[in-house]
């Protein structure tokens, strides 16, 4: 009997002390997180605007959304949305969302002339400013407090690289929007890596009948010409289409992915894609000017994040076509 009650003690005497370690870790480790501001999406209610360069009906930013808006639903965010190609008109809507007051703002530097007045009166009125996708080289010159994207020079060089693979020697880089900083890059990177020649093609990206029967003019006119390099994968479906309808065996390759690309990818129609993981560009913008807000964070330490260049062929294709399917790569 005195054993059973010896043991019986020792048996209280552990809990006792388990259950002063316990308390103990949740008056130091327990409360304190709870206590800590922003974390879990807590804290006050963000208002973040993103602004683009997008023109109607580019699929491409439907994925940026796509990914801003899922960072927004975590963080707690209101996530405001507009764009336009003109580089005059995307600054009045930047205007626009510093007259609002938000919290933060997302810009493209496709034409940075036009942003660089008014992102700084944004960083004036102590708005914090994220880039994303273009201008990489100006986003910290400007103001803007981390960048994300890829370079787009190197994803060039990559390309070039990558479609010289196929053997082709002379070849079309197709610049589907005129003044694009970024658009340019690509092209003039290819160029340097390709080891053929390549001649720069522009195209009205937001008139797609009038860019396959440019397209397919070209190379009605220059038979020579084996090669398409394009910079947006709804170009690349209309590539693929002037290709056939010229009689040409040039072979496609682009830029940037959606759910149609990765069965042109497996069928082998196109060659390759550069992805730039545009979700993560719009998730990650998102995210740093709630972790700016809320724990002074900044990504990068004031170099561009990159997310890309990716290079997605027929043999990688069906091991990202069910993130594809839904719309985030």
């Amino acid at each position: 009997m005195k054993r059973i009650r010896r043991s019986g003690l020792t048996a209280l005497a552990v809990a006792g002390v388990l259950s002063l370690a316990l308390t103990a870790c949740s008056e130091s480790g327990g409360k304190e997180a709870e206590k800590t501001p922003g974390v879990g999406g807590a804290g006050p209610r963000l208002k973040v605007a993103m602004v683009t360069h997008s023109g109607p009906g580019d699929t491409f930013w439907d994925i940026v959304q796509k990914g801003a808006k899922a960072a927004a639903a975590k963080d707690n965010v209101e996530f405001l949305y507009s764009a336009d190609p003109d580089g005059g008109k995307q600054a009045q809507l930047v205007q626009a969302a510093i007259d609002k007051k938000v919290d933060g703002i997302i810009v493209t530097f496709a034409k940075p002339d036009a942003l660089k007045d008014v992102v700084a009166r944004a960083t004036a009125a102590k708005i914090p400013v994220v880039s994303i996708n273009s201008g990489a080289d100006v986003s910290a010159q400007y103001g803007a407090v981390a960048h994300f994207g890829q370079d787009e020079t190197v994803a060039g060089e990559a390309a070039g690289r990558e479609l010289a693979k196929s053997n082709a020697k002379k070849a079309l880089c197709v610049i589907h929007e005129q003044g694009n900083v970024g658009l340019e890059d690509r092209c003039a990177g290819a160029k340097k890596t390709f080891g053929g020649s390549m001649q720069n093609l522009f195209v009205q990206g937001t008139n797609m009948p009038q860019v396959k029967s440019s397209i397919t003019a070209k190379l009605q006119a220059d038979k020579s010409v084996d090669g398409i390099l394009t910079l947006n994968a709804a170009i690349a479906a209309t590539a693929v289409d002037s290709a056939k309808e010229a009689g040409s065996q040039a072979k496609v390759a682009t830029f940037d992915m959606n759910k149609d690309l990765v069965a042109s990818l497996k069928a082998g129609t196109i060659q390759f894609a550069v992805d730039q993981q545009p979700y993560l560009q719009g998730y990650e913008a998102v995210d740093e000017i709630w972790l700016l807000k809320n724990n002074g964070n900044v990504l990068g330490g004031g170099r561009p994040v990159l997310t890309g260049p990716a290079i997605v062929t027929k043999d990688t294709a069906a091991s990202i076509e069910q993130f594809a399917n839904q719309g985030t790569r």
